[in-house]
């Protein structure tokens, strides 16, 4: 029966055409070359599982991707038997399968979802044991197999051993239960509320199989910006079938909670966090939702941020009000994830100190179950920004690092730029903390100040598209991190040729040349974009395009000219003590190190620092010859690359190439678009000539600030 059932699984896992439209993303198994098809078919002659009980569905469904991948990788059947023979993929753990407990393989340091995969002797026969000490970890060790196989690598002989370094992995889906998504470019919502929980898309299965892949263990469903309604009866109904569908594959659900739910729904006066019959609706709802979903991971709450409800409407802090959800939660083994996403309308003080001058003096005041969730850098998912000062000044909170995978401000989906690099450039970022080596990854990941909990969130990128993300190298920015939550010390050129293999093609003429192009490609978006540490040049609301003129809306923050402040005297923002002094917020290595115009990078030199436009570069071009020539380099680095590209046709399947080419088009127009418009803005306010041999925009100033959007994707 195990065999049978299984079998039928690891068939409906195969893909039942080929046309290549992007569905498959990185569990693309094709037929290796055939001198790796023959190797890997030695080594893969049966998936056992082993009859110790009636495994799981974690396990079965371990066997059958492993049955079904092997299966398309070797070109010939794969069966899922109870026996081993020689050159077979035993899998299981200790509990589930007496051969694997006969292997005694060293698993007390793997936690619950690490994995062991190595070839060994098993009753004198060679076979590779994927091992762990639960059923979840098997399943990581199944994907982790075939991607080294995909990857071209000699399953033949193997010794690996992988535990995630952090331990909550988290999708953040911003959907809205009318079926839009803010800031998503893949057309609708995937989660189809008005036929849930009646039909169950098969589609939820394969996210919840890609998101297994790359070891995301859990997905906010709905939109931080929440509506009430989904912590009503029906609608937990609906959640509760995404939980079953997905629980198969390791990913808890989580819901965004708006904090006046006890008004909106409980007909309660106030939400004040310390009235007890507030306390009282949070525990009976919590109650609500674990009887229905006994796994549910928790709440997302984005409080007291751009008109969302919060604690400081009662005189409350932040932490009074993670704490009573905390509270609700605690019994039943739930978490908050409580968003540091908070900066008060029209305040003097400089907009991207504003989070940590609330939560810093905070630290030490959250419970145990709370994740204080900051996002990467101090604004809002710029091209560029430095990391967060909160990394590193609350020692005594858990903090959870979020990052955007969709690309609300580096050209939504259309955009080929790959965001591996960014995640890596801040896990990377020392906050000296602790002395030197106190990454943001170590912050997050819990070593620096050895919390137990720890958690990365990823504001998603996918929508109903049957591409799943709008655009083929999109894909790669979910892979990227996935890849990186599970070990944020990973490089990016490393998750990039990963993605390329298992995505397209292991040809080495094809993966040279298309590597360049991700490795490049969001450096190219920055020049063209917001160049030296500009920031928020987008248009207001939509977030698409240029509009640095920007001057006149309600809240000034929300204006392009708060963050450059271009006239004729020069450009940026003064953040050193001459200014709003944002840099104190640093460890003192740090901030000596931005304030100081002899060591400060010139990727955040106008973030922190306000120049005239005669201010000699370490080019030796003045800083208004220094923004033109990045401008210009931004838009011949697209150029490149859809050169570069050109040249991969012979390897590339027609659809896909056809589609990116004309994406890379799209970029080529709006990064010229951003060059000319910015430009003619920049030498307005200068008043300067442009540098000789630059050309000029194409059409004049009034031209780019008479364009209108109205209906811009993702609003």
């Amino acid at each position: 029966m195990l065999a049978a059932g299984a079998l039928v699984l690891a068939a409906s896992l195969a893909p039942a055409a080929r046309a290549e439209d992007g569905y498959e993303l990185w569990l693309r198994y094709r037929p290796l070359p055939a001198e790796q098809r023959e190797r890997f078919a030695a080594s893969a002659t049966a998936i056992v599982v082993s009859p110790g009980r009636e495994p799981s569905a974690t396990l079965r469904a371990a066997a059958a991707e492993l049955a079904a991948g092997a299966a398309e990788l070797a070109a010939r059947p794969v069966p899922i038997t109870q026996a081993a023979v020689g050159g077979s993929v035993v899998i299981g753990t200790p509990r589930s399968s007496p051969l694997i407990a006969e292997l005694g393989l060293p698993l007390a340091s793997i936690g619950s979802e690490g994995y062991v995969i190595r070839t060994v002797e098993l009753d004198g026969r060679r076979v590779t044991a994927i091992a762990a000490n639960d059923d979840l970890g098997v399943l990581y060790g199944a994907f982790a197999w075939l991607r080294l196989a995909q990857t071209g690598e000699d399953v033949a002989n193997l010794d690996v051993a992988s535990a995630p370094r952090i331990e909550l992995r988290l999708l953040n889906h911003w959907d809205n239960l009318d079926g839009s998504v803010e800031r998503g470019y893949a057309g609708a919502s995937l989660w189809d509320w008005w036929r849930l929980p009646d039909v169950v898309d098969p589609r939820y299965t394969d996210y919840a199989r890609a998101n297994a892949s790359i070891g995301i263990n859990g997905a906010v469903l709905n939109n931080v910006n929440a509506e009430a309604e989904i912590l009503t009866a029906p609608y937990l109904e609906k959640v509760a079938a995404l939980a079953g569908t997905f629980r198969p594959y390791g990913i808890r659900v989580y819901l965004s909670a708006r904090f006046s739910a006890p008004i909106d729904l409980g007909g309660l006066a106030t939400a004040d966090p310390f009235d007890e019959g507030v306390r009282a609706w949070w525990r009976a709802k919590a109650e609500e939702i674990y009887a229905r979903i006994p796994d549910f991971g928790g709440f997302l709450v984005k409080a007291d941020s751009e008109g969302q409800p919060g604690p400081q409407r009662y005189g409350r802090t932040h932490a009074d009000g993670a704490n009573m959800l905390a509270e609700a939660l605690r019994p039943h083994g739930g978490v908050v994830f409580w968003r540091a996403f908070v900066y008060a309308p029209n305040s003097a003080e400089d907009r991207v100190k504003q989070a940590y001058a609330e939560f810093a003096p905070l630290d030490g005041a959250f419970a145990d179950n709370v994740i204080v969730q900051v996002k990467n850098g101090p604004l809002d998912f710029q091209p560029r920004e430095p990391f967060h000062p909160l990394f590193g000044a609350m020692p005594c909170t858990p903090l959870a690092l979020e990052l955007q995978i969709t690309q609300e401000y580096l050209g939504f989906s259309t955009h080929l730029a790959y965001l591996g690099v960014l995640f890596e450039e801040v896990l990377d970022a020392d906050t000296h903390a602790k002395g030197t080596g106190s990454t943001v990854a170590k912050i997050v990941d819990g070593s620096s100040f050895e919390h137990r909990r720890s958690g990365i969130a990823g504001v998603s990128n996918v929508g109903a598209a049957r591409d799943w993300t709008g655009a083929p190298f999109a894909q790669a920015n979910w892979y990227a991190f996935g890849r990186l939550a599970w070990d944020p010390e990973l490089a990016a050129r490393e998750i990039a040729a990963e993605w390329l293999a298992m995505t397209f093609s292991s040809d080495a003429q094809f993966h040279e040349t298309a590597l360049s192009i991700m490795l490049r490609s969001r450096e190219a978006v920055v020049d063209y974009m917001t160049p030296l540490g500009l920031a928020h040049l987008m248009g207001t609301g939509h977030h698409y395009g240029p509009a640095p003129w920007v001057d006149d809306l309600d809240r000034i923050e929300w204006t392009p000219f708060y963050y450059h402040r271009a006239d004729a005297d020069g450009i940026g923002f003064d953040r050193t003590a001459t200014g709003s002094n944002a840099v104190a917020q640093y460890a003192p290595p740090v901030a000596s190190r931005f304030a100081d115009l002899a060591t400060i990078p010139d990727a955040y030199l106008l973030w922190f620092h306000r120049l005239p436009w005669d201010h000699r570069m370490r080019s030796g071009r003045t800083l208004w010859e220094e923004i033109v020539h990045h401008y210009d380099s931004g838009v011949a680095e697209v150029a490149a690359m859809q050169a570069d590209w050109a040249t991969l046709e012979p390897f590339v399947d027609a659809e896909r190439f056809a589609k990116t080419t004309q994406l890379l088009q799209i970029q080529a127009r709006e990064a010229r678009w951003w060059r000319d418009a910015c430009i003619a803005y920049f030498q307005s306010r200068s008043g300067l000539p442009l540098p000789r041999g630059v050309a000029p925009p194409e059409r004049p100033l009034e031209h780019y600030m008479s364009l209108r959007f109205p209906y811009a994707p993702g609003r």
